[in-house]
């Protein structure tokens, strides 16, 4: 038997991404135009709401109406379709999906370490790593606009963000595999190598960030969402954006859904590690309530459960979240996986250097009879977001260079990351190109946040803020 494993070589992996140039020059990846047959992006939208809670979909208009960035935030199924038409080299990763600047924050690790990494996986399956460094870059081009900042300045932006990308995709190439599994970005390490990047001012903004990020956590949520009344303790009403379920389902619809609700818990509790099992049952099902959630997720079925361990000095708050099919799906080869919150449980644990330990999946069925599938984490564990809106250029350009590598590394566990490095290389074609196509993207975006604007005024759908 060869001790040797099987496959092509380093050198080989090597000379095959490099050859990749030839067929589609990174040059190439400036190039967006809409599709002859590109479909209606509100009618893209509408399929999707048609899936989800009919007295939410306003709302979730009602944010996507905001800005064009806030309809960023909404349309990654527009993309996904838009970015299936565009030059791809043929080499996968894990897709996160969704890899919009604010889906990069500060998250704790099981440890109790604060790191940045990747958030929301809702849309992750594998396809081409280019969609996801496409939907970052287009991002920071839409929140650059937002901020006033010119072209030349958001084109900085981009390259930085490429670069940062493609520089630590070359040094996981020739890193040992297990070393790529265990790199992650530890804050204490970033905030000392930003240290002579950023001003007074930026220092201190960092530290205020991650000490309150640190704050957020069960117990702080419980203060905030939770009221003690004697014995009695509950989440309380603050609506459309919780709704106790004592409120939205009195009486009888109510009890069955609490009911489904306690069984979705004690089951997803298998697809726990065995330790982390153990600790979940040290817990009790005290209150559950519906939760809205960001933008793009507005109107799916989410519900926040409160447990409680010893007393109420010792709570515990999970999120379960529903999880329909990955807007990438349509466009990629189908999930290894039928349950769709194990594809997104699967692909977070995949592309995140360390997961939350309460993440896990289920089915279940609700009291209407239809089954739905869902992933399940803490609601709060030291989650930080930054503020891009009072962002200045350089601390823009710095978040994006964090924001590139932390893909590369994400990627880089899933994807060969030799032949991705190789075909990027060590000059910037890859990255200037980026940029056009990150400038021409964002054009886009904002003719489809025109459509539904117009959408909006004709009729056609409805938007109430909320």
């Amino acid at each position: 038997m060869s001790a040797v494993p099987e496959g092509p070589c380093p050198r080989e992996r090597a000379a095959a991404g490099k050859a990749l140039r030839r067929e589609v020059p990174r040059s190439r990846h400036a190039e967006y135009a809409p599709a002859a047959d590109r479909a209606d992006p509100i009618e893209l939208i509408e399929v999707q709401s048609a899936l989800r809670v009919p007295e939410l979909v306003p709302l979730r208009y009602a944010r996507m109406l905001e800005s064009p960035f806030r309809f960023y935030r909404g349309a990654a199924a527009i993309m996904a379709a838009d970015l299936a038409t565009t030059p791809a080299t043929g080499l996968t990763t894990q897709l996160c999906g969704d890899a919009h600047l604010l889906n990069f924050r500060l998250l704790a690790s099981p440890e109790r370490h604060l790191l940045f990494d990747l958030n929301d996986f809702d849309e992750t399956l594998p396809g081409p790593w280019e969609w996801d460094v496409k939907r970052l870059a287009a991002s920071l081009v839409i929140a650059g606009r937002e901020n006033g900042f010119d072209e030349a300045v958001r084109s900085g932006i981009v390259r930085t963000a490429c670069a940062s990308y493609r520089e630590q995709l070359r040094r996981y190439a020739g890193m040992r595999t297990l070393d790529v599994w265990y790199a992650r970005a530890d804050m204490e390490d970033v905030r000392a190598a930003e240290a002579h990047w950023l001003s007074s001012i930026g220092r201190g903004r960092l530290a205020g960030l991650m000490d309150k990020a640190r704050s957020r956590d069960s117990l702080q949520a419980f203060r905030k969402l939770v009221r003690v009344d004697g014995d009695r303790v509950r989440f309380a009403a603050d609506p459309p954006v919780i709704v106790p379920l004592t409120d939205l389902l009195p009486g009888v619809e109510g009890d069955e859904m609490a009911e489904v609700l306690r069984g979705l818990i004690r089951s997803y509790a298998r697809s726990l590690r065995s330790d982390h099992r153990h600790l979940l049952e040290q817990y009790r099902v005290v209150d559950m309530a519906r939760k809205v959630v960001g933008v793009g997720s507005v109107g799916t079925r989410c519900w926040v459960v409160l447990l409680l361990g010893k007393d109420t000095d010792d709570p515990l708050l999970l999120q379960a979240k529903e999880a329909d099919e990955s807007v990438l799906a349509a466009h990629t080869a189908p999930s290894r996986y039928a349950n769709q919150g194990e594809r997104v449980v699967a692909g977070q644990r995949l592309m995140q250097a360390t997961s939350d330990i309460f993440l896990g999946w289920e089915r279940a069925t609700g009291f209407d009879g239809r089954q739905r599938d869902f992933y399940v984490r803490q609601l709060r564990d030291w989650k930080g977001i930054a503020e891009t809106r009072i962002m200045v250029p350089r601390g823009m350009r710095r978040f994006a260079a964090l924001c590139g590598a932390t893909l590369a590394r994400a990627h880089a566990r899933s994807g060969d990351r030799i032949a991705i490095a190789a075909y990027l290389g060590q000059g910037d074609a890859f990255d200037r190109a980026l940029a056009q196509f990150a400038e021409r993207y964002a054009d886009q975006n904002e003719r489809d946040h025109q459509a539904l604007v117009e959408a909006v005024g004709a009729g056609r759908v409805t938007a109430v803020p909320g």
